[in-house]
């Protein structure tokens, strides 16, 4: 695992999203690093990870990729592909950049389980900086049980130097989750006072939805024809 980086500012805050329950960190990250003000600063080689890139609105979109906005002097770590099992590899990067930046603070985001659908989204948070609690308290609840996975289980593990905070979305699917999404991004903009907009977010959020009803309708009828043909078949 490779990090490069063109620029190096100091006494940034760092924000990563990985791939997880709900594509949450996924989602959010992308959001951000189209509405801040952003420049790609580096990025990260996962050589045990499939050779795969996006393509978005004409430019590449490599696996984990490094963004820079200097209004807030923030750093955004968005990943679309970070290999299966290399949580504790990829927090270990995580760690060498914000130790190379001297970083102010490791924020994560992600998604966690939830067991039934609801209208609003839970907010959950971790944190090691004991200082920052007070304000955790007015945007999210503590997360009190739960299993994490990947990068951020790692960081909340092992990450003792820099402060580290991670908000939780709740989500019920492992589907995209767009406003789950939103819902985060909302808590993250309280915490640090971003001023990011997370309505589009939503908006995409239910377009989403009619596509996947429509999506499943059409799965139903299908399944429904099939069975008729089948059916026939053997009467």
């Amino acid at each position: 695992m490779k990090l490069t980086l063109t620029k190096k500012p100091k006494g940034v805050t760092i924000i990563d999203g990985f791939p997880g329950m709900g594509l949450i960190g996924t989602i959010a990250m992308e959001y951000l690093v189209d509405h801040l003000k952003t420049e790609q600063i580096g990025s990260v080689e996962v050589e045990e990870a499939p050779a795969m890139v996006a393509v978005h609105e004409g430019r590449v979109i490599e696996p984990i990729s490094i963004h820079y906005n200097k209004e807030y002097n923030l750093v955004l770590v968005h990943a679309i592909s970070a290999g299966k099992g290399l949580g504790w590899k990829i927090s270990e990067t995580i760690r060498d950049l914000a130790q190379q930046l001297q970083a102010k603070e490791i924020v994560s985001l992600e998604g966690v389980g939830s067991p039934e659908m609801t209208e609003n989204s839970n907010i959950f948070y971790f944190t090691t900086n004991t200082k920052r609690t007070k304000a955790l308290d007015l945007i999210a609840k503590p997360l009190k049980e739960g299993i994490i996975v990947g990068s951020t289980g790692a960081l909340m593990a092992r990450e003792k130097k820099i402060p580290f905070t991670a908000l939780f979305a709740e989500t019920h699917s492992n589907l995209p989750d767009s406003k789950a999404a939103a819902s985060v991004i909302k808590a993250l903009d309280a915490y640090l006072g971003l001023k990011v907009d997370p309505k589009p977010l939503l908006k995409q959020a239910e377009e989403f939805e009619k596509k996947l009803k429509g999506l499943m309708e059409k799965s139903q009828e299908a399944h429904q024809i099939a069975k008729k043909k089948k059916l026939s078949y053997v009467g």
